[in-house]
């Protein structure tokens, strides 16, 4: 009985304080600065996929396009973005992680100019597929980046960056869509996709200055230059020189495998620890979209009107208090991360999802229909919020921090790119079929679903995710028994033996 509560420990304590290294006094700003520019991007990303949600009120008005070719066009980009994702692993372990962001802002510069200038809804179709393959490069890269240039220290802070962008981009996208509201009809959907265009050749420059990944140089065999980089980017010359011992630990256990190729697919198929890792980063990115938050991004006016708001400025107006009450609560995400772990925030955020849900969904159900009532109007407003803070201060941007942390080196670039994939087949998802459920199931219908997948997560990472605050990357194979070496014995157990979950119907045994 002492063995199995020990094995079990790891799930509901704290590293203990031999993994977790004392806080430097002083931080290095300078991988902050990296991260920060690598991130950038990722507004980008943010911007294209929601500026639909106020451009397709004119996009219908002025091209004739109908409902169901709204809820493809605003759905579709994240089912293309699955090119970008699973490309971008394939990529950035060939070409590196720096130039892969380049690439991802070409793809931004092309994609939305085609659809500013689209004169009809084909052309539109082939803007969102460029731009969505840009948003997958994006979605990958952007937080490997932030991991490997990150010291253990401030891990957590940098891995959130991209998050943060994307919600600052989506709260851009929504001022975008209000500011020019009042152009004519014909110009004001064209100038929102164009805005959009203008930052991509700057921050391609402003990439090129910023150094490469050291655990991808340390992966072509360029040690002088990951130590340089190491130098740069650690708090101290000992952190420096310990995580590059770590990182040459590990490229050196997966020898045969240096540029991503088949051998480490080959331990997914026979390594319990690898598979149980990738079934955790898929279970997370499933969960995030799943439980809805793409609905009140790109649908926010349409939910809002059927809580009864009929003015479209007033709407247009709230979906901006949206995107700054998500963008907001990122920054608390951040500041946290590091500081009470990854843990606590994901069970707070994803109970409170599941309250904010119901309510919504109970408000609707017990008021659909009415008209201008300030009181249904103010209490729906502020389920939305709730919902979307819960969202952003823990599974919106830890999903992406935990994934990016768990994940061994020889398979991150291909991981990451494999959990993106699972996030955008289920945005896609979301979004393509919201207004096809909603007039099936009602509104309240569809939140109810929600909240129920909502309180699902909840469960999931309660019973199955260990905390992985304060520990190096390189610590993490040794957590989730993902390092090929067998002669040294694991930090602590991590014991998944009842770590079992369904999704939709099929059981997922992370153990197996």
């Amino acid at each position: 009985m002492a063995h199995r509560a020990d094995a079990v420990a790891p799930l509901l304590a704290k590293p203990d304080a031999a993994a977790t290294p004392p806080p430097p006094a002083k931080r290095n700003k300078y991988p902050f600065f990296c991260a920060v520019l690598a991130s950038m991007t990722s507004v980008l990303t943010g911007y294209n996929v929601a500026v639909t949600s106020g451009a397709q009120i004119f996009m219908a008005e002025d091209l004739g396009v109908s409902d169901t070719q709204i809820e493809v066009l605003s759905g579709v980009i994240s089912i293309y973005s699955l090119v970008g994702a699973l490309l971008a692993g394939w990529t950035s372990d060939r070409l590196g992680r720096r130039l892969t962001i380049v690439l991802a802002n070409a793809f931004f510069l092309v994609g939305p100019l085609a659809m500013a200038l689209a004169g009809g809804y084909a052309l539109l179709m082939v803007g969102r597929f460029v731009a969505g393959v840009g948003v997958g490069y994006a979605l990958v890269i952007a937080p490997v980046y932030a991991a490997e240039i990150a010291p253990a220290s401030s891990r957590g802070l940098l891995t959130s960056l991209p998050e943060i962008f994307i919600n600052t981009g989506v709260m851009l996208s929504y001022v975008s869509n209000l500011a020019f509201s009042g152009l004519p009809v014909h110009l004001s959907w064209r100038v929102m996709f164009a805005a959009g265009v203008v930052p991509t050749v700057f921050l391609a420059a402003g990439v090129l200055t910023m150094p490469e990944s050291p655990r991808w140089l340390a992966m072509k065999g360029r040690v002088a230059e990951a130590k340089a980089v190491l130098d740069k980017t650690s708090d101290t010359p000992a952190e420096a020189e310990q995580r590059l011992l770590e990182i040459q630990d590990v490229v050196m256990n997966s020898s045969g495998n240096r540029d991503g190729g088949g051998g480490a697919w080959k331990e997914v198929a026979t390594k319990a620890g690898v598979r149980r890792v990738l079934a955790i980063v898929l279970t997370l990115q499933f969960f995030q979209q799943a439980s809805g938050i793409d609905s009140v991004v790109l649908y926010g006016p349409r939910v809002l009107a059927m809580a009864g708001v009929t003015s479209n400025t007033l709407l247009l107006s709230l979906n901006v208090l949206f995107g700054v009450a998500k963008a907001g609560s990122i920054l608390v995400a951040m500041v946290l991360a590091d500081r009470v772990g990854r843990r606590p925030l994901l069970l707070v955020s994803t109970g409170g999802m599941t309250a904010a849900l119901l309510v919504l969904g109970s408000l609707i159900a017990a008021f659909a229909g009415a008209k201008d009532d300030a009181a249904v109007a103010a209490v729906s407003v502020a389920a939305v919020v709730a919902f979307v803070v819960a969202f952003s201060v823990g599974l919106g941007p830890l999903a992406w921090v935990y994934s990016s942390e768990i994940l061994p080196l020889r398979l991150r670039g291909q991981g990451a790119g494999l959990g993106t994939a699972m996030n955008r087949i289920m945005s896609g998802g979301v979004t393509m079929t919201f207004i096809s459920l909603y007039q099936g199931i009602t509104m309240a219908g569809a939140f109810y679903l929600y909240a129920a997948i909502a309180a699902a997560s909840f469960v999931f990472v309660y019973a199955c995710l260990p905390e992985t605050r304060g520990r190096s990357l390189e610590d993490m194979e040794e957590l989730f028994h993902t390092k090929r070496l067998r002669n040294s014995p694991p930090l602590v157990q991590f014991d998944s033996v009842h770590c079992r979950f369904a999704i939709v119907g099929a059981a997922l045994d992370l153990d197996r």
